[in-house]
């Protein structure tokens, strides 16, 4: 927005809901929508680029940091970069220890990349909410969301490739029959064979729907708690503007918030990673 510009409220906070959006018009043009109304006609296609710019920036940092401390590493006394690497991983492997009941080097990997990365992600919502989208504004850029976990694209494709790796490893351990028998055979079972065939769509709408559940679960869990973390944020700025009393009131009431979202950051990333091992663990046994 320009400076100087005077808004309500409600464009406040639209403003600061709205992402970076690149697509197709409907009159064939590419471009990047200016309002959330323009974004609607990109359709399905629209592409988030401040939502990806920061969700891959996260990720390169994330990547750097640990190659830096394996790079480093000492048998001698550790440096704190090492120090804080090595917290982390004895935490995630005691994680996948105590919930992860098969054999599998992927899953241990697999969870530490989606704690550090979620909980990045996420770390961005304590941001305050007019800084970076203010120097974006000066750099031209009219849209700058910076949590990427309250776009629900970016939760929904994590669990999207957790659900991938459900359905693989469900096939592979227990065979294409198995896993059908799985969808199909429980929970409920009978030796009739008139009884059969109904109770083999019962339990494949039974399952089905309980399959289709976990990346559901995953994703919306993720978005809505963020999603909320970052409408409260923008709420209390607009304290700012309405007089030193609130303001101050604001800024008292911002710094609660912001410890109390620190703990939801790391609750939400140690959840989503808790999730991802155990429906792992379910699809390399037999029976769950």
């Amino acid at each position: 927005m320009a400076a100087g510009e005077t808004i309500t409220s409600s464009e406040y906070i639209s403003h600061h809901l709205t992402n970076l959006v690149l697509g197709r018009f409907a009159d064939g043009h590419w471009g990047l929508a200016h309002s959330a109304e323009e974004a609607k006609e990109f359709g399905f296609w629209a592409i988030h680029l401040d939502t990806m710019f920061w969700s891959l920036l996260l990720a390169l940092f994330f990547s750097y940091l640990f190659w830096k401390a394996a790079k480093n590493a000492t048998a001698g006394v550790p440096g704190k970069l090492q120090n804080f690497v090595e917290i982390m991983v004895e935490f995630v492997d005691n994680s996948v220890k105590g919930s992860f009941s098969g054999r599998n080097p992927l899953v241990a990997p697999l969870a530490l990349t989606i704690f550090v990365w979620v909980f990045l992600m996420n770390l961005m919502d304590l941001v305050p909410v007019d800084l970076i989208p203010r120097i974006a504004g000066w750099l031209g850029v009219h849209h700058m969301r910076v949590v990427p976990s309250t776009d629900p694209n970016v939760t929904f494709a994590l669990a999207l490739g957790v659900f991938v790796l459900i359905i693989y490893y469900s096939i592979k351990i227990k065979g294409v029959g198995g896993f059908v028998r799985e969808l199909t055979g429980t929970p409920f079972e009978t030796k009739s064979p008139l009884l059969k065939p109904f109770f083999f769509v019962v339990n494949l709408l039974l399952e089905g729907v309980n399959l289709l559940a976990k990346p559901v679960s995953l994703s919306l869990r993720l978005f809505g708690n963020m999603y909320a973390g970052e409408m409260i944020f923008i709420l209390i700025s607009l304290m700012y503007g309405a007089g030193w009393a609130l303001g101050l009131f604001g800024g008292a009431l911002q710094f609660v918030w912001a410890v109390f979202h620190v703990l939801v950051v790391t609750l939400q990333a140690f959840i989503f990673m808790t999730l991802t091992i155990v429906y792992l663990d379910m699809a390399h046994n037999e029976h769950h």
